[in-house]
Parts: structure tokens; sequence; C-alpha cells
């Protein structure tokens, strides 16, 4: 079912809701880079800090799924194998280049501890064991509920059909056509039968790609994976030192070289967005885990492939009340969600950017880069890691 059709959406208001919302951090960002570097902090912060999951709802309501951030016991020892010893340390938390955007201003002191990170994203294989182990059901096999789905909708949004109200995640779907990029749901289906076994849709499967990250997850279902395998998803500050390899100043996993110069450095777009894609880094979609150099630390995908989800809630001004201490231990997140632009939707934190990322776009790839979504939102170029604290 395509979204940007117009049947689509004289038939499924709820739906033009959900994608009409897929605001890009494009504008933002284009503007910004435009302006001269030392010019960045005052521009960032004036502008918008709208994201490519922006008036998302909710899919199931504040009172479904595991809210709190808190996991359950597991069973499991978490295996340090396959993850890489963090140090842990000080550093400079908050955009460094033209293309921060005002939430991630102001810069900010944090210190975190010691810590084990995945050296790769969760991967289809990994996750299988889990959903073998437990019966698992991920939020994209499961039908909404439209009575608490409403809730995260304007008053007065009329009941969608039966037809719509089916478990489906969201695909991208590119248009063959140049197109303005202040809409998402030119490039974002709505897809009956998506999920993490059928990422682009019920015709689609994951056979043979067993090293390929797992996508089509919420952050309830990370939570999930993450509770079992005796691990927790890492902090915001825990993901940024890892990303920058405890150093600052540095724009991307790599360093400062711009993306698209010398190597390949990540899983990105190249090209025309969102309709012509060069493939110069061999892959249009997802690409096996470790295709790419690792970072001083080790870490492979910090940057690009697909977005990781984070433990923390997603608070507009959180960097904010952080600037007001002098080093900030272990930050752990705002205690709620708020986000400005959609205050009845509670969002997490994902980072690292994803193969669409793109300059043109919203340079998802830097390692200060935020987005915010839905906590139960499942979308096709968002997976996720593990942590463990070092004892």
């Amino acid at each position: 079912m395509k979204l940007n059709t117009p049947d689509f959406f004289k038939n499924t208001v709820l739906l033009l809701v959900v994608l009409s919302g897929l605001n890009a951090c494009h504008s933002a960002s284009t503007k910004q880079a435009n302006e001269k570097a030392s010019d960045n902090e005052t521009q960032a912060q004036k502008d918008s800090a709208s994201c490519c999951t922006t008036h998302m709802p909710s899919r199931f309501g504040e009172t479904a799924g595991n809210q709190t951030g808190t996991s359950a016991t597991s069973q499991n020892k978490a295996s340090l194998e396959n993850m890489v010893y963090i140090p842990g340390g000080t550093f400079t938390m908050g955009g460094d280049s033209v293309w921060g955007r005002a939430d991630e201003f102001p810069r900010h002191q944090v210190k975190v501890s010691a810590f084990y990170m995945d050296k790769h994203e969760v991967t289809n294989a990994e996750f299988r064991a889990f959903v073998k182990a437990t019966g698992y059901m991920t939020t994209a096999e499961r039908k909404p509920d439209w009575e608490e789905l409403k809730k995260q909708l304007p008053p007065g949004t009329p009941r969608p059909p039966d037809s719509v109200l089916v478990a489906a995640s969201l695909v991208f779907s590119p248009p063959n056509h140049p197109v303005s990029l202040d809409n998402a749901a030119q490039w974002w289906s709505w897809v009956p039968g998506a999920s993490w076994l059928h990422p682009e849709g019920p015709k689609s499967n994951i056979e043979g790609k067993d090293n390929y990250p797992v996508v089509q997850v919420s952050w309830e279902d990370a939570q999930a994976y993450a509770s079992w395998a005796g691990k927790r998803l890492p902090t915001e500050a825990e993901w940024e030192f890892a990303a920058r390899s405890g150093k600052n100043d540095v724009i991307y996993p790599w360093g400062n070289q711009p993306i698209d110069h010398g190597n390949m450095k990540a899983n990105s777009w190249q090209g025309h967005f969102p309709d012509k894609n060069s493939v110069k880094d061999k892959y249009y979609r997802t690409a096996p885990v470790m295709s790419f150099a690792a970072n001083d630390f080790g870490l492979y995908d910090m940057a690009g492939n697909v977005w990781e989800w984070c433990s923390d809630w997603y608070r507009s001004d959180y960097y904010q009340q952080c600037a007001q201490q002098h080093i900030v231990e272990n930050p752990q997140g705002p205690a709620e969600s708020l986000d400005v632009d959609e205050p009845t939707v509670p969002k997490r934190v994902t980072r690292g950017g994803s193969f669409l990322c793109t300059d043109q776009y919203c340079s998802g790839f830097r390692v200060s880069a935020r987005m915010k979504t839905s906590w139960d939102t499942s979308l096709e170029h968002t997976g996720f890691r593990c942590v463990v604290s070092a004892k």
C-alpha cells in the first residue's frame, strides 16, 4: 500500500497523520550548511530540530509495553564475545559542525564509566535466536489497538477502516523522480506484513542475511532482546563517547574527512536523495555488519547502515539542563519525554544514521546527530546494539 497515492490520503486519515509528519532534518540542516562554521552554535539554536520521525504518533499508546526503561531481569548471563571494551572517560558532547541542529546544543562536558559494547549491530541471526528461545512477537507483528492509538492523534481524527488497522510497518519506497524533501510520506510506505522477517513487505525475506542488522524493531523490541541477552541498551552519552572513540572535536567516527571524500566509510546514500542512488558503496539498502572499517575503538557501523536505539527518553531541552552542571557523570537521559513539536508523543533517542542518510538531507552519520522516534515505531532503517557495564 503506497502512502503517496491520492486514494490513500482520502480514505485513511490516520496514516496521513502518521506519515505527513515524517519531516526530515533537511530544512534546518540545509540552512545551516550555508552558514559559516563559526556561526554554527548560534544558528543551530535558532533553527528547528525536526527529524525524520516527527509527527509519527505512538502505535499503541503509553499504556502498552515497557515504558520505564527498566528491563526485567534476564536468566542469561551476558556474553562478552564480540563485544569491545570501552575504557570510559570525559568528553565534550554535542554538535560540532555546520550540520549541528538545535537539540545538539549547547555542548557540555560528560563523564562515562567503562563499559562493553557490541562491536556491530545486532544481526538477524542473533535476533532469531532470541525469538526462538522466547516466542517474542515484535511490535510490527501485532495489530494496532485503535483505542490506544487515537490517544496520540488530534481530537476528532476519524477511525480508519479495519483494512488499515493491521500488523504493518514502515518501508522505504523511493519515488522515481525528484521530490521536495519537506514531506517524507513521498518515500515511506505503511506496508501490511512488513516486519523483521520481511523488512520490505511480505514478499521480502531475510534468507541468506544472517549477518545483516535486524531492522523493523521498535524500542520495546530492542529492550526485550537486551534484557534476554543479559545486556542493556546504551545511554545516549555512552553511544556518542564510543562513536567518537573518546575524542573531542571529531565530526564522524573516522575523523573529520567528509563522507564523500576518499574511501567509502559507511553505508549511506550516494546520489540525489531520495530518487537516485548511485550505490557507490555497493549497498542500496542495509549492508552486512562490519562491511566498512571500524573506528579507533574497534566498533563497526557507528555511522550509517541503520539508526540505533538508545535507552534515553528524548527531550528537546535536555542538553540545556546538562550544560548547567560542570561535568555530567553517567547521564541516563531525562526522566520523561518531551518533544516540543509533538508533546503528546513519547519518544526515545536513536543514533548513528542509516543507509538513507546524506548531507542533502539529514547528515545523520555525524557522531553528535540525534533522532527522536516514538518508542513503539519500527522502520526499515532502524536497529540497535547492546552494552554491558564493566565491573
